[in-house]
C-alpha cells in the first residue's frame, strides 16, 4: 500500500529468522515476555495455542511457522505481540510469537517502497511495503491480511474453547 502523503509513521520492528519485520504500532496492544501458551487439538501448526490475558482468552500465531519458516524457539527474547487484526468488519485480539522486538521505528512514506514481485520467501500479499533504514530493508507487515477469515475463526473458536474448558474446570 503506497502513502500519497509524506506523513510519519511508526512501526514497532521485530525479527523472525533474523529478517526484520514491522507491524504499524497502531495495531500493536502490547508486547509480553513469552509466557506459557496453552495447546488447542486440532488447530493448525501456527496455531500455537492460547494465553490468559487479564482474564481474557487470546490466540497466539507462530508467526515463524505462518511464514513457512522453522517453529520459534523459546529464548530469552522470545516475546509474544498482542494485536488487533480487522477482518470482514470485525476486530479480533491475536498473540504473535517472535523471536525478539527490536524499537519503534518512524518512517515516513518516501522510506518505503511497494513490495518486490519476486525474490522474497514470502506470499507478497502479506506485505504492506519494504522500508528502508540506512543499508536494511524492514518488511512491512499488512497484518490484516497475514490472516485469512477461516484462520480467525478457527482462532476464536480456539479461544472460545478454552475459554469455557477453563470456566469447566474451575466449576
Amino acid at each position: 500500500m503506497e502513502h500519497t502523503d509524506n506523513a510519519t509513521r511508526q512501526y514497532l520492528t521485530f525479527i523472525l529468522d533474523d529478517e526484520v519485520f514491522a507491524q504499524d504500532i497502531t495495531k500493536v496492544r502490547e508486547v509480553l515476555d513469552y509466557v506459557n501458551i496453552t495447546k488447542v487439538p486440532r488447530t493448525p501448526d501456527f496455531m500455537r495455542g492460547v494465553i490468559n490475558l487479564r482474564g481474557s482468552v487470546v490466540p497466539v500465531v507462530d508467526m515463524r511457522l505462518k511464514f513457512g519458516m522453522e517453529p520459534t524457539k523459546q529464548t530469552v527474547n522470545t516475546c509474544i505481540i498482542i494485536m488487533e487484526v480487522v477482518l470482514e468488519g470485525e476486530t479480533a485480539v491475536v498473540g504473535a510469537l517472535a523471536d525478539s522486538v527490536q524499537e519503534v521505528l518512524e518512517l515516513d512514506s518516501s522510506q518505503i517502497e511497494p513490495p518486490p514481485r519476486i525474490g522474497t520467501r514470502l506470499n507478497i500479499e502479506f506485505i504492506q511495503g519494504m522500508g528502508k533504514k540506512g543499508d536494511e530493508f524492514i518488511i512491512i507487515l499488512d497484518t490484516d491480511r497475514v490472516f485469512s477469515a477461516e484462520e480467525l475463526a478457527i482462532a476464536s473458536a480456539s479461544a472460545d474453547l478454552a475459554a469455557t474448558d477453563s470456566v469447566s474446570q474451575s466449576l
